[in-house]
């Protein structure tokens, strides 16, 4: 993007085409943003050596001269014309002067008064809280109901807080007596077995009334493979007819996915829906290492063409 650039002190001013006035420091970190009504024709620095004030004058195209100190406005004044070009400093014996050269061609010189304050413009800009710290809150009158409520806190607010700790407690204990059972039944997508330690995850494709069932398994740990292993799955016989229901499963080298596929079809055409339980056995070990509940999705009416 094109730009004009003026310099503050160690920041630079740069004015964008897409009128925006951004400020950056020496170490190319974007200081403050301001988006202007108009372009920006030109840019010139500003330093009141008299007033101890620098800032930045900002040239548009609706014929404005806008001076700003930081982000913050300052002044504005109106030139006859659209400003080109503009320099601010000493011109004969006046110490603070601005030059305009606007895109006609004129040139015109502004002269600044030696007890001009422009601190005045900054304090109005920067200080003092906001206009829309005085803007009133549409907040909504107290209801019956909330001051019955507010009242019932503060009288029984003791007992209120007894209850709430009595139902957290019970919930931490629902809750591991839930995670015990997962581990005892093995219900963990994740096995917690030390020699056989993997992870199971199942999937179904399909709208019915064919589905298939598509089981990944992975070996989870480091340098151990693990052999013998064997997957069953069972499912209600009177909905549900397995192509497979006993598979072996080869090698399980760690860190690799194994995925094993069986097609299920769906007896019914009433909508009914059921489960399909997933057992993954090792050779040797009469409980299954993972265990998986996998719901099936309502099957289609089978279309004949």
């Amino acid at each position: 993007i094109n730009a004009e650039y003026g310099r503050i002190g160690k920041n630079i001013v740069i004015a964008t085409m897409d009128k925006n006035l951004m400020c950056y420091n020496n170490k190319i970190k974007n200081l403050w943003s301001i988006p202007m009504p108009t372009n920006i024709t030109c840019l010139a620095s500003m330093d009141f050596k008299a007033k101890t004030f620098k800032g930045v004058l900002v040239g548009m195209d609706n014929n404005e001269v806008r001076v700003y100190r930081d982000k913050f406005l300052v002044d504005t004044m109106t030139v006859p014309d659209i400003p080109a070009m503009m320099q601010f400093g000493k011109y004969d014996r006046e110490e603070s002067t601005l030059i305009v050269i606007t895109k006609s061609g004129g040139l015109h010189i502004f002269i600044l008064k030696r007890n001009v304050d422009l601190s005045q413009g900054l304090a109005s800009a920067s200080v003092g809280p906001s206009p829309k710290q005085f803007q009133k809150l549409n907040v909504p009158r107290k209801t019956k109901t909330f001051v019955d409520q507010t009242l019932r806190e503060r009288e029984h607010g003791v007992a209120m807080h007894r209850q709430f700790q009595h139902d957290l407690y019970r919930l931490r204990l629902t809750t591991a007596r839930n995670f015990a059972e997962a581990l005892e039944k093995k219900m963990m997508p994740i096995s917690s077995s030390n020699f056989a330690p993997l992870k199971l995850a199942a999937n179904v494709q399909g709208i019915g009334p064919m589905f298939r069932l598509s089981i990944e398994i992975m070996n989870t740990s480091n340098s151990h493979p693990i052999l013998g292993a064997y997957v069953v799955l069972v499912t209600n016989d009177t909905l549900y007819v397995l192509e497979k229901s006993y598979i072996n499963l080869p090698l399980l080298v760690p860190s690799l996915t194994y995925t094993v596929n069986t097609m299920v079809r769906c007896t019914s055409d009433q909508g009914i829906t059921d489960a399909i339980n997933v057992f993954v056995y090792i050779k040797g070990k009469c409980s299954p290492v993972l265990t998986a509940i996998i719901d099936m999705p309502a099957s289609e009416s089978m279309i004949v063409v």
